[in-house]
């Protein structure tokens, strides 16, 4: 079911739109802040107990298994510039 008065929203915008670019603002009078007085307040306060906690290093040896990749030879392999290919002939008038 699609929305009869789906055209409304954006006629309205564009109407308030035209009508606020027709308009002209002078500003007569400078503006300010209100004045506001803050008084001392009281924060509250928490007791926390939190966990301690040992931070350090160790040294570890990790064996990494070798791994043997064997690539097709029709296809450069990843990292390498492609054979260059001609350039395209040029278009005469």
């Amino acid at each position: 079911m699609k929305y009869r008065f789906s055209w409304l929203i954006p006629g309205v915008v564009l109407l308030t739109s035209l009508g606020m670019a027709g308009c002209d603002v002078e500003q007569t009078e400078e503006g300010s802040l209100p004045n506001v007085e803050v008084e001392g307040g009281n924060m509250p306060e928490y007791d926390v107990d939190t966990p301690d906690v040992d931070v350090g290093t160790k040294e570890k040896t990790i064996t990494v298994p070798d791994v043997d990749v064997d690539l097709p030879d029709d296809e450069p392999a990843v990292g390498e510039p492609a054979a260059p290919r001609a350039p395209a002939p040029a278009q005469q008038n």
